[in-house]
C-alpha cells in the first residue's frame, strides 16, 4: 500500500461505499463514510430541487467539513501513519452545487467553499468509479431508497460530466478512472487484487484512465 488517504468517488449509486468498506476490511483501515442519511433536506430536494437545492448543499458541505476536520485532528494526534479510506472528497460539494444551484446561489456557495477547501486534508489518490447511466439507474432501483427512485438519467449524466470537468480543472489531484463495466471489485477476486496492485502504484498528478 503506497497511499495513506484514499478516496473512492463516483456518481450516485456507483458503488463507492461498498468498495470502501471492502478496502477498509482488507487493510484494517480507518473508514470515513459520508453521512448522507442525516441530511433533513435530501428527500425534500428530490421533490422540489429549486426550493431546497441551496439548503441540501449547505448541509452536506457543513457535514463533510466537520468530518474532515475531525479526521485531520485524529491524524495530527496519531503516532502512526494509519490508512484511511473514504467514500467522498470535499470537492464533490462544488460538483453537486454547480449542477443544483442557481447562479446567484452558486456564486455565494463558491465563496464559502473556497474559504473551507484550503483548510482540509487532500486525499493522496482518488479512484473514480465510472458507471453508465443505465447501471446507475439499475443500482438506484436495487438499493431501494424511496427518495432516489425518481432520479432521472439526465441528472446522473450531468453529475458524471460535472465530476470529469472538475477533475480536469484540478491538476494537483491524482485521479484514477475505473470503468465499472470492465471491473467488478466486489464480486471478482482477481479484479479486487488488481485494485490492490493499483494502490501500490505511484501515479502522476492529473487524470489516469485504467482500461
Amino acid at each position: 500500500m503506497l497511499y495513506n488517504y484514499i478516496s473512492i468517488e463516483g456518481s450516485i449509486a456507483a458503488g463507492k461505499t461498498s468498495l470502501v468498506q471492502k478496502l477498509a476490511k482488507e487493510y484494517n483501515a480507518n473508514l470515513l463514510l459520508e453521512q448522507f442519511a442525516d441530511n433533513p433536506f435530501l428527500a425534500k430536494f428530490y421533490e422540489e430541487p429549486e426550493r431546497y437545492g441551496f439548503s441540501v448543499e449547505l448541509y452536506f458541505t457543513a457535514e463533510r467539513y466537520r468530518q474532515l476536520k475531525e479526521f485531520l485532528v485524529q491524524q495530527n494526534n496519531s503516532l502512526f501513519n494509519s490508512i484511511t479510506v473514504s467514500d467522498f472528497i470535499f470537492h464533490k460539494s462544488l460538483v453537486f452545487a454547480g449542477n443544483n444551484l442557481k447562479d446567484d446561489e452558486l456564486k455565494l456557495y463558491r465563496m464559502l467553499f473556497n474559504i473551507m477547501l484550503p483548510t482540509l486534508p487532500k486525499p493522496d489518490v482518488v479512484f473514480y468509479l465510472y458507471a453508465s447511466v443505465d447501471d446507475l439507474l439499475r443500482n438506484i432501483k436495487k438499493r431501494g431508497r424511496s427518495y432516489e427512485q425518481n432520479i432521472k438519467g439526465e441528472y446522473l449524466e450531468n453529475i458524471q460530466k460535472a465530476y470529469l470537468d472538475y477533475f480536469r480543472q484540478m491538476p494537483e489531484l491524482k485521479v484514477v478512472l475505473l470503468d465499472t463495466k470492465q471491473f467488478d471489485f466486489i464480486g471478482n477476486k482477481d479484479d479486487f487484487n488488481y485494485l490492490k496492485e493499483l494502490l501500490s502504484t505511484e501515479f502522476n498528478k492529473g487524470i489516469i484512465t485504467i482500461k
